[in-house]
């Protein structure tokens, strides 16, 4: 009778639970048996190690062979599972030393001539075995991954014989060689300038102020008056992500099979869904879930372009997150956690023909189109501007608006002010650090009450205007919020003013 135990880590969300891979070998008719709530994808494990063992030059013990998955109760799936499998049966069958087994983790899918393919969602797993301090030994073809995490411990096997080598102490593994100053690199940014945006002075303010303090935008206009354009300029506004948010998002991404290139590690990630994506690709899930996109725009943003054709309940999904920065799918196996704190701008057109002012639209045309988006959804967002057609004569002024970088450092200087008074942006304060940090007077509140109870706005709407105002006196370096602040937050309201106007026409 002969055993030995491996260790290697499951995929369960962001996380990467510890699975001990028991090897038995006993006397019997030749067998293989695989337990632990092993899938289909793990089952077939069994086909691939034999080949890789025998391809490889090793011996494939011709007895029963038992392989048990710990802890039973977590399901396993994948082929990340061949490479320890595969060790622990050298072991067993004493064809490698387990001396070392115990500090070590593997993991990786066996090619059927030994080598050893890379996996998806191993950055979870690095992650994890830094902080268990293990020796880590993964796929070649998965050192990028290990670099961004920059975890010296990690080993790179690309055959199973070279790992063989290494664990009799015949031989050694490639670690990091990179020395990591990419680190210290800024991101690449594209070229992309809102100075390129010909007019719309209004709406690059609101830009601004949605970038300082983080707050969700909804532009409104006709075709064709720069709403795609604004939003794709938001990244270029926006401060990189420090090494931690930087590597939390690059975690989510690798869980959903995703990579992010070096230079651009730092930078904030900006998803765009069609307008038909279901509900799962957006909020995540499906048999074996996996982040959809408001998880893969944490820390950065997230723009839905003709935001009013997306489905009522799609989009309806999304208030929750919005909320709370993070998104719990359920399942009987498990319950799986994605973090999807991101800033929302979205556009659509004032009306189905793309024109209010247009005369084929009637006003019941018109209510019945934004209808298409839920009061509860558009409550959350705290800025909505209107992006009207450009006068005449526009187009051919030489005059040019201020370019991106200069815009950038106003975002950042009132940024740097949110986060050394309260700790987190504008946007994301409670109702509490608003009385505690905003600076409103009472008789400032009450007129902001006031107007919100004439607009008919909610309590949250409330809350939200005081965040905004709050920003807009961040970015004149106040510190105390006057009453223009306010009356500034309130102009930013023009779904508002547009509901209002179809109630009452006269």
């Amino acid at each position: 009778m002969a055993i030995a135990c491996v260790t290697t880590r499951a995929s369960l969300g962001v996380a990467a639970p510890e699975v001990t891979v028991e090897v038995h070998l006993s006397n019997g008719l030749p067998a293989f048996s695989l337990v632990g709530l092993p899938e289909t994808s793990v089952k077939e494990a069994k086909e691939r190690v034999r080949s890789a063992l025998i391809n490889a030059g090793f011996e494939f013990p011709q007895r029963r062979i038992t392989v048990n998955l710990a802890p039973a109760d977590l399901p396993k799936q994948g082929g990340r599972y061949d490479l320890p499998i595969a060790i622990g049966i050298l072991a067993a069958s004493k064809q490698v030393p387990d001396s070392h087994l115990e500090d070590h983790e593997f993991i990786g899918e066996l090619a059927l001539s030994g080598q050893i393919r890379p996996c998806s969602g191993i950055l979870p797993v690095i992650i994890d075995a830094r902080k268990q301090d293990k020796t880590l030994i993964l796929p070649l073809d998965n050192r990028e991954d290990a670099e961004l995490v920059g975890y010296r411990k990690c080993f790179f096997a690309a055959h199973l014989q070279g790992l063989a080598q290494y664990l009799h102490g015949q031989g050694s593994l490639p670690g990091l060689t990179q020395d990591l100053q990419w680190l210290d690199t800024q991101p690449d940014m594209d070229h992309k300038c809102l100075s390129d945006v010909i007019g719309q002075y209004q709406a690059k303010r609101a830009l601004e102020i949605a970038a300082a303090g983080n707050h969700n935008l909804l532009f409104l206009g006709p075709p064709g008056t720069g709403k795609t354009m604004l939003a794709s300029r938001m990244m270029q506004l926006l401060p990189p992500l420090d090494y931690d948010e930087a590597l939390e998002v690059a975690a989510i991404h690798s869980v959903a099979g995703l990579s992010i290139p070096m230079p651009t590690f730092y930078q904030r990630p900006f998803r765009s869904p069609h307008h038909t994506s279901s509900a799962i690709s957006l909020v995540g899930g499906g048999s074996h879930p996996k982040p959809g996109e408001i998880s893969l725009a944490h820390r950065g943003v997230l723009f839905l372009d003709e935001v009013a054709e997306f489905p009522r309940k799609v989009l309806d999904c999304l208030r929750e997150p919005m909320e709370t920065g993070e998104v719990v799918i359920s399942r009987a196996a498990a319950k799986l956690t994605f973090a999807s704190r991101f800033q929302l701008i979205a556009a659509m057109n004032p009306s189905p023909c793309g024109d209010s002012a247009n005369a084929r639209a009637t006003p019941d045309q018109i209510q019945r189109y934004l209808a298409r988006l839920s009061g509860p959804f558009i409550d959350r967002f705290d800025l909505t501007i209107e992006v009207p057609r450009l006068p005449q004569g526009t187009l051919t002024a030489s005059q040019q608006g201020e370019p991106s970088r200069i815009v950038a450092k106003r975002v950042h200087r009132a940024r740097e002010r949110q986060l050394s008074r309260a700790g987190v942006l504008n946007a994301e304060l409670s109702g509490k650090q608003l009385i505690q940090t905003a600076g409103f007077s009472q008789k400032d509140l009450e007129f902001l009450e006031q107007s919100v109870n004439q607009l008919g706005l909610s309590v949250r709407s409330y809350h939200r205007l005081q965040r905004v105002a709050r920003t807009i006196a961040d970015l004149e370096q106040s510190t105390e919020v006057a009453r223009h602040h306010i009356a500034q937050a309130l102009g930013y309201r023009a779904m508002d003013r547009l509901l209002n106007s179809l109630k009452n026409p006269y």
